[in-house]
């Protein structure tokens, strides 16, 4: 059985609604036990919900989710648990944000995809096809939940995708959207500083590349020119990256947009353009 699959994962649309059902009198009903990304018929019997692994949820625990409309929640044999995380390292707080499609991750309180008239799948697929088709050796400098690894390993040779925080590889593993990553051949997924780690790359080893770094207050370096010529000197020559950099109408991401673009034509590369609808900027090798 695949990690994946060997647990219950439910948020509070799911839990409202086996509440709903229970009102009804309804002796079973169809909910997502995988936030947003299966159905399935669970069984309502007096002491709460019976799940088709077997997993007996009590009606209080059911209650307990339902009140929560910015958590996930992990179900198992040995209880109901919160998908958060306190990062050591960064002192800063993950937790998996529930949405009406793939859920998100909130780092200290902030969002890491857009969530206000997009999914955090339709974020992700705005950032791949703003590179085009891909192919070959894909290099992904900020893991997040995974979702870009796994879309872009649907059809690249090879991906190395980065996470600073050994934390959000906890989190990670408890999503079912995006658990997979650790069992994808394909994907090599790699703890530690893309601004370090870029540097034990060879010369022209990508084909593409994927730069979706945290917000420009915290983590200034992944802007820097410095790095910018780290990115112009792994990617092969005809590679294209884009850059994440967040809503170009905002008067801070434009700011952060002319200042990157500039640099990024510094560090060596052609034809930075603009791509609005996926918050970023596409630059050619």
């Amino acid at each position: 059985m695949s990690a994946c699959t060997a647990f219950i994962t439910l948020s509070q649309s799911a839990a409202r609604a086996l509440l709903a059902a229970r009102t009804d009198g309804s002796s079973c009903v169809a909910v997502s036990t995988d936030l947003n990304r299966t159905r399935s018929e669970v069984e309502l019997c007096a002491e709460g919900v019976r799940f088709h692994n077997g997993l007996l949820l009590e009606w209080a625990q059911i209650e307990r989710i339902a009140e929560d409309d910015a958590g996930c929640y992990r179900c198992s044999a040995e209880g109901v648990e919160k998908i958060q995380r306190f990062s050591e390292a960064t002192q800063r707080v993950y937790t998996l944000y529930p949405t009406a499609g793939a859920p998100t991750l909130l780092i200290s309180g902030v969002p890491m995809h857009r969530i206000k008239g997009v999914d955090p799948r339709q974020d992700t697929l705005n950032k791949l096809r703003a590179l085009g088709r891909i192919h070959g050796r894909v290099l992904d400098t900020c893991t997040g939940l995974g979702y870009t690894a796994l879309e872009a390993a649907r059809d690249a040779e090879h991906v190395i995708t980065i996470e600073l925080d050994p934390a959000v590889h906890e989190i990670i593993r408890q999503n079912p959207w995006s658990c997979m990553l650790f069992e994808t051949p394909n994907i090599t997924a790699l703890i530690g500083d893309s601004a370090e780690l870029i540097e034990t790359f060879a010369e022209e080893s990508f084909d593409f590349i994927l730069h979706d770094p945290p917000m420009f207050t915290l983590a200034g370096e992944l802007y820097s020119l410095a790095f910018y010529r780290q990115l112009h000197r792994v990617l092969r020559r005809g590679g294209r990256l884009f850059h994440y950099i967040g809503n170009p109408e905002s008067k801070s991401g434009a700011t952060v947009t002319r200042g990157a673009a500039r640099r990024l034509t510094e560090a060596g590369f052609r034809r930075v353009q603009p791509r609005p609808q996926a918050f970023g900027l596409i630059a050619f090798k």
